[in-house]
């Protein structure tokens, strides 16, 4: 059943672009199939998608019409970015399948007040995080229904979905590491299993503050 939680916080994702950083160049890491990248350059950025599945990325090139977004097949983990570049920069459900240190790269490449925007998966470890999984479990099941419903009424056929991996880093971890290498960033707990990092790159030198 086709209920996605990535796509589910597309809208929050797009509003806290929009107020932190207004339009510019903005990359989507591990893109998938370019649902989000291209709203994304619907809301006025240019935007570049990448991922390292040649299947995904076929995927997306076949579901764009004209050049924004524009994807190619990469690995973050050796893509070369330019930096103080990007006026946003988002990883959706991505960067687990890295190491965590990558988004020293991505904080790189941001323009001075840039945003960068992480929907993450952790493994579920405390009490908290199997309090909000609870919570999550029927709330999911009823979305999922509906989504099946919608589909099946209307013909649609969900895209195809690209790889998955099982995160390792619990979210005491990350909030760990953001602090000591993004400097200011905010990192919450969300339902569906996920959690946002949200990073604004300072205007001026100096550490980074809240978003």
């Amino acid at each position: 059943m086709p209920f996605d939680h990535n796509d589910h916080y597309h809208r929050w994702l797009l509003r806290t672009a929009r107020r932190l950083s207004g339009p510019g160049p903005a990359l989507d890491v591990g893109c998938g199939t370019g649902a989000f990248a291209r709203k994304l350059a619907a809301a006025g950025y240019t935007v570049e998608g990448i991922d390292p599945s040649p299947e995904v990325i076929a995927a997306a090139r076949a579901a764009t019409a004209g050049p924004n977004p524009c994807f190619r097949e990469e690995d973050i983990t050796t893509a070369v970015l330019p930096r103080d570049h990007y006026a946003v920069i988002t990883a959706l459900a991505s960067l687990h399948h890295v190491p965590f240190e990558t988004v020293t790269k991505l904080r790189d490449a941001l323009a001075p007040g840039g945003t960068l925007l992480i929907l993450g998966c952790a493994p579920d470890r405390t009490a908290l995080d199997h309090a909000y999984g609870l919570v999550s479990v029927p709330l999911n099941a009823a979305a999922r229904l509906a989504c099946w419903a919608h589909d099946r009424a209307t013909g649609r056929r969900p895209p195809p979905k690209p790889p998955v991996m099982a995160p390792t880093v619990p979210l005491p971890v990350i909030r760990r590491r953001a602090a000591d290498l993004l400097p200011g960033a905010r990192v919450r707990r969300r339902l569906f299993w996920r959690h946002t990092l949200v990073y604004r790159r300072p205007s001026e030198p100096g550490p980074g503050s809240p978003a």
